[in-house]
């Protein structure tokens, strides 16, 4: 069931990530509508990820990188 969503999802976000490039070059109006839409779909993830990042209780956390020493 996990390949059948993947091989389903991956080609979309893949002619999503076209589309938004295409459109950030000039292409047609319909392009351009399909660009909004998978911009406003990676929004709405995002903000869910965040949300999910803050609501899961990690307060040790400074939110400024990987955790690491550096260097």
């Amino acid at each position: 069931m996990t390949t059948v969503l993947l091989g389903i999802a991956v080609p979309i976000a893949a002619l999503g990530l076209i589309a938004v490039v295409w459109a950030a070059r000039g292409g047609p109006r319909w392009v351009r509508g399909i660009a909004k839409v998978t911009m406003a779909f990676a929004e709405v993830v995002a903000s869910m990820a965040r949300s999910n990042r803050r609501s899961s209780g990690d307060s040790s956390s400074t939110g400024g990188g990987d955790g690491g020493s550096g260097g």
